[in-house]
């Protein structure tokens, strides 16, 4: 049986899925997909509240990804399904004195476009940026999420994350 393994969490997966999976396209983000990606970002309860979707794109937005694009340890990801992006992440390598010198991968701001949900494209990024995070030699993945996404921790818990700490934010 053909299974995808992910944080030590292996899952059956049927011929055809695999092969629908296989259809998706990662690849590095470029400026002009910076709308599609603040569309994913809106796409739900909380990104609504904090992202600005318009005809006209807050320079904000152009500033930020010139920076994480100029940064060798940040990578934009855009997940495409034919012409259509169907969902993004970005991936955050830091490096550490702690354990031993340790580079870890900071998954962040993942989306699925909401008509596409339910179809583990979600699972299949996980597994994409996981491998990229291997790649780099990270010795650890790492993410943070919301308190209130409870149907998110449901799913990061079935990929064999665990909530180990506790994390604090200031807005300032």
């Amino acid at each position: 049986m053909n299974g995808v393994r992910l944080a030590g969490v292996d899952r059956e997966m049927s011929g055809r899925h695999r092969q629908e999976m296989a259809q998706l396209h990662y690849r590095k983000a470029v400026s002009s997909d910076v709308p599609a990606i603040i569309a994913l970002l809106a796409d739900d309860v909380l990104g609504t509240m904090r992202e600005q979707v318009g005809p006209a794109i807050d320079a904000r937005y152009a500033t930020a990804f010139a920076e994480i694009d100029a940064d060798p340890n940040q990578y934009l990801c855009v997940v495409e399904d034919g012409d259509a992006i169907v969902g993004t992440l970005q991936l955050t390598f830091i490096r550490g004195l702690s354990r031993t010198g340790a580079l870890r991968g900071q998954i962040e701001a993942v989306r699925v476009a909401s008509n596409r949900r339910g179809e583990r494209i979600g699972e299949a990024m996980f597994e994409w940026a996981i491998e990229e995070c291997r790649a780099r030699g990270c010795s650890i993945v790492q993410l943070t999420t919301d308190k209130s996404r409870s149907d998110a921790h449901r799913f990061y818990d079935s990929l064999g994350f665990r909530d180990t700490h506790l994390g604090y934010k200031l807005n300032i």
